[in-house]
């Protein structure tokens, strides 16, 4: 993903939540992850349940 589409996103989360920097980071990282699977062609909740097995997959084999 590019970073200009990285900005917009901070940009539209900061207008949205002006002084939530917590919920802003919440919200940044969903919208990230929604545009990665957008990009890849899955659904939003495949590519979190993939994302989530790969996380555990990583951390098993250590």
């Amino acid at each position: 993903m590019n970073e200009k589409i990285k900005k917009e996103i901070q940009k539209e989360v900061e207008r949205e939540f002006p002084e939530d920097f917590a919920l802003q980071q919440v919200h940044i990282a969903r919208k990230l992850l929604s545009e990665e699977a957008k990009e890849k062609g899955i659904e939003f909740w495949k590519f979190i349940k993939m994302r989530v097995k790969e996380i555990k997959d990583a951390t098993h084999s250590v």
